[in-house]
């Protein structure tokens, strides 16, 4: 991302695609990344994902990439480790690299196009026929990696390497075969469930690659032509230009939190247009039915639940669901939407259905589904620059989505599956504390950072309380009272919150207010957002109170909160707005997501 220190990964992939759009080699922006490029290394250097994309267009040889078989998928489902175990993105981005690996697909046309002739001399300081391919398997640029592969994974893919060259013969092509048929059947439903958007734009790229194969290379083909018309919707003119989206948007999300803003504001019957037109995409956007199959391709059920961008996407994840659920009962108690709409309880008991069926062992919520898996998979990483990507982790703002959701509801709806409503409850509360770090804080792994994990902890700890009473809150208070001492103790001297990227990166709260690029954050280190959550936190802890919170700390907060508003008056626009700041959004701890209406909703 654009905060981030210049990779090899981005570095590559950039430059070739700028020579296929036609962008001449001698161009001064051609030329520095040329140079960039061979200053470390050339190509070979560049990361695993860069290097599968390379091996495609012909510009890199497949005996330099590490095995991804697609007979794993024949593995007994018993089996310690099986991919459909995976993380779902994990999942369906190896799920076509494995096929595209298994059939060494390349551009047909690579020896005799003279274009990617060029480029092979452009990314290589030597030959490009004369390149021991094999030798640069494990290869990646220190400066790209994040999540260094382990002994035991090179070990593995050293093993099989010796496979691939000797022993996939007889039983074991025959297990190949059987696969690639699985996994092109695989990708196919993927297709159809998600509307030929995915779940994500790499496998999104991907599969549209795999249509084209599977389609004997015919481009009018009928599901090849279908992925070419849903490209568009991961494409993003930002302020400072288009960019390939995270994601095929963030509707639903965006949307539930502002009618939260606006609901919770009180201001909801001064905009009722609005409010109605929220509430309709609200509706329309939670999930009617479970996937056909969910079973056979390792799909947590969908009814009730609500999706991240729209519901053609049609991947429900928990908090989304739990935000979705929040923002759908608030709207029902405004008259601008009760007055002409009814409200169907049941799409409440669907959400908390699969709110429910979302709670891990440890109790706390994962994204899209249950953890499958092991911690010991992420020994398995094979990606170099995304950590925590191998299972679907218990995270702190999906559990307290999904506790606030399961305290209103229970407000409205005390006997709706109670026992269950109430034991999610306590569980919740319980992993909440369980994985708050010894400064006070929670660690957000979905955005910028600290502040925002702090902000879900103290929320999500605060509904179960109230929902479960005095016992519940004696033991959250601690908790709760070591969140706002943190924070106070972040606070800068203009009165605001702020951190850089680099606290996700590092998992640590920064000491300094600078990116790699040396750019400052926001004022003075300060950001609308991150002061935003903080003071949102110390709001609720505050207006909380039930004698279980330190009186010692109720001056201090208010004093603090105070000086928290002031900065956002000062930083407020004529117009009502506030600067773009720095990125916000993260995932798989060093990818950077820009929304850019939190300035705004919080």
């Amino acid at each position: 991302h654009i905060e981030c220190a210049s990779t090899m990964f981005g570095s590559v992939l950039n430059y070739v695609s700028l020579r296929l759009l036609g962008e001449d080699k001698e161009s001064k922006c051609m030329e520095e990344g040329r140079d960039f490029i061979r200053s470390k290394g050339g190509a070979l250097m560049t990361s695993s994902w860069a290097k599968f994309w390379l091996a495609l267009i012909g510009l890199y040889g497949w005996e330099g990439i590490n095995s991804i078989p697609a007979e794993m998928w024949m593995l007994p489902k018993w089996f310690p480790f099986h991919p459909g175990k995976l993380w779902c993105h994990c999942r369906m981005v190896y799920l076509p690299m494995c096929y595209l690996y298994s059939k060494r697909w390349v551009y047909d046309q690579s020896e005799s196009d003279p274009l990617i002739s060029n480029i092979r001399k452009e990314l290589y300081e030597q030959k490009f026929e004369i390149i021991d391919w094999d030798k640069y398997r494990h290869s990646c640029c220190p400066d790209d990696v994040y999540a260094p592969p382990r002994p035991f994974m090179k070990l593995v893919q050293n093993i099989l390497a010796v496979y691939e060259r000797k022993f996939c013969v007889g039983f074991f092509r025959w297990m190949r075969n059987k696969g690639l048929a699985f996994a092109a059947e695989y990708m196919e439903a993927e297709d159809i469930q998600t509307n030929y958007i995915d779940i994500g734009p790499v496998n999104k790229a991907l599969n549209t690659v795999v249509a084209f194969v599977e389609a004997n290379h015919d481009s009018s083909a009928e599901a090849f032509q279908r992925h070419l018309q849903r490209l568009d919707d991961y494409l993003w003119i930002a302020e400072d230009g288009m960019k390939m989206q995270g994601y095929n948007g963030s509707q639903l999300w965006d949307t539930s939190f502002m009618l939260q803003a606006v609901g919770e504001s009180g201001i909801a019957e001064e905009f009722p247009e609005m409010c109605q037109k929220g509430w309709k995409y609200l509706v329309k956007s939670q999930i009617p039915n479970d996937e056909e199959n969910n079973e056979r391709y390792y799909r947590h059920i969908s009814k009730g639940g609500w999706p991240f961008s729209t519901a053609a996407h049609g991947w429900p994840i928990a908090d989304c669901t739990g935000s979705g659920l929040k923002a759908f009962m608030l709207m029902a108690k405004q008259n601008c939407i009760s007055k002409y709409n009814e409200v169907d309880p049941k799409r409440m008991y669907d959400a908390v259905n699969i709110l429910l069926s979302y709670q891990n062992a440890d109790g706390g919520w994962a994204t899209y589904e249950l953890n499958r898996g092991f911690g010991w998979y992420e020994s398995l990483n094979p990606s170099e620059v995304f950590g925590d990507i191998m299972i679907d982790y218990s995270y702190v703002e999906l559990t307290a989505d999904a506790l606030t959701a399961l305290a209103e509801f229970h407000k409205v709806h005390p006997y709706h599956r109670k026992r269950e409503v109430l034991k999610a409850l306590r569980r919740g509360a319980s992993f909440i504390r369980s994985i708050q770090r010894f400064d006070g804080s929670w660690y957000g792994s979905w955005a910028v950072c600290f502040t925002y994990g702090t902000l879900y902890g103290v929320n999500g700890l605060i509904s179960a309380c109230e929902a479960l009473g005095e016992n519940e809150a004696k033991k959250s208070s601690l908790a709760i009272q070591k969140a706002v001492r943190f924070l106070l103790s972040k606070q800068n001297s203009n009165g605001g919150w702020g951190e850089s990227y680099l606290a996700c990166v590092n998992k640590s709260y920064p000491n300094g207010t600078k990116s790699v690029e040396n750019r400052d954050l926001g004022t003075d280190g300060s950001g609308v957002v991150q002061t935003s959550w903080a003071m949102l936190t110390m709001i609720s802890a505050d207006s909380a109170r039930v004698g279980w919170m330190d009186e010692t700390l109720t001056d201090d907060l208010i004093d603090s909160i105070g000086s928290g508003a002031a900065f956002l008056k000062q930083k407020q626009l004529p117009n009502g707005d506030w600067p773009v700041e720095a990125i916000l959004g993260v995932f798989n701890r060093s990818c950077g997501i820009t929304y850019s209406a939190y300035r705004n909703i919080f």
